[in-house]
């Protein structure tokens, strides 16, 4: 029997708030989760639902004020062992932050420099994490572009963003995030703003370069497409909470949440007919100015129960990997189908 793998992060209660002149938005309200070495795990759900909090948190990347981080931890397997992210100073954080974690942002165009060289801005934490020389950081640098699979790195280094298209830009913003060999990589959305043929080629590369370099990457996403090529394990998050949390084919084959069966329908699948339209989840998002007191779900939710408004759900156990917060599992709640549609691999 093989040795389970040893997590690099553990993330314990976690809980972020946003101040502002409305009041106190609740972005993030008690999310627990772990991630392994070497491991690809995904956080998915719609607009709004915390996810992209969740992962600026962990790199200490959101503005403060007017975020503030209400209470949990962090726990980072780093260079000098297990340290809690949540309790680092500013200086203590910048030193992890860009050598031992490292983040691939949405948008590279304003996540780029545009007043600096592509090979500048490669060497700036090649030069201040690894102490290297303009030199040996302009070596580096050329060597990243050629991993990250750009031709004429020579000329490329000297060039600025805006000469770039935006599937090389994304794979430029992939370069500074492996410049230092970071042990944990976070993509939030990564392929958002490209075409289909480029986001097939930026999961590849991803794919590719976590098994090259043993990185672990936390991929935050929206598109079930992206999560089935590249994930092991899915974390879903609704309204600031996770709902549901297994591995990819527990959470495509056999989910047991409603929001999670709703996600899934509102795909499009390849053996869907031209003239079948695709069912969108009905309603919004409840408002995390002042969060229901129930399953923040319940309003959406075709199966909802009495309970359901009145109580949270805690999560069940399902399997060594999978748990859902939902009433439906409880003994006593009535059986309810997983509808048709739901229940297999979707492919980009």
């Amino acid at each position: 029997m093989s040795k389970p793998k040893e997590n690099i992060l553990e993330v314990n209660d976690l809980k972020v708030s946003f101040n502002t002149y409305a009041g106190e938005v609740q972005a993030v309200r008690g999310v627990t989760f772990d991630l392994r070495k070497g491991e690809v795990l995904a956080i998915v759900g719609e607009s709004g639902c915390g996810k992209s909090v969740t992962s600026q948190t962990l790199m200490r990347l959101i503005p403060s004020p007017p975020g503030v981080i209400k209470g949990g931890s962090i726990l980072f397997d780093g260079k000098k062992g297990k340290v809690d992210i949540t309790k680092l100073s500013n200086k203590q954080m910048e030193s992890v932050r860009g050598s031992e974690m490292g983040m691939i942002f949405q948008d590279p165009m304003t996540s780029l420099n545009p007043t600096m060289t592509v090979g500048r801005q490669i060497s700036e934490s090649l030069i201040k994490h690894q102490g290297m020389t303009k030199e040996q950081a302009r070596q580096r640098s050329m060597e990243l572009l050629r991993l990250v699979g750009l031709s004429n790195v020579e000329g490329r280094i000297k060039q600025y963003p805006h000469e770039f298209s935006g599937g090389m830009r994304q794979r430029v913003m992939i370069a500074i995030a492996l410049a230092c060999n970071p042990k944990l990589l976070i993509a939030d959305e990564p392929t958002t703003a490209l075409d289909v043929t480029v986001q097939a080629q930026i999961i590849d590369l991803m794919r590719e370069l976590s098994v090259k370099t043993g990185s672990s990457i936390i991929l935050i996403t929206h598109d079930l497409g992206v999560v089935a090529e590249m994930a092991e394990r899915v974390v879903v998050m609704y309204a600031g909470k996770i709902v549901e949390k297994g591995t990819v084919d527990e959470i495509f084959y056999d989910p047991r949440h409603p929001y999670t069966w709703g996600l899934l329908k509102s795909v499009p699948r390849l053996d869907t007919r031209a003239d079948e339209e695709l069912i969108p989840i009905p309603g919004t998002p409840p408002d995390l100015f002042a969060p229901p007191k129930g399953c923040a779900f319940a309003a959406r939710c075709p199966y909802a129960m009495k309970v359901c408004v009145e109580e949270d759900p805690a999560h069940t156990q399902l399997s060594a990997e999978h748990s859902a917060a939902c009433w439906l599992l409880h003994p006593d709640a009535p059986k309810v189908e997983r509808p048709v549609e739901v229940g297999g691999k979707q492919h980009v």
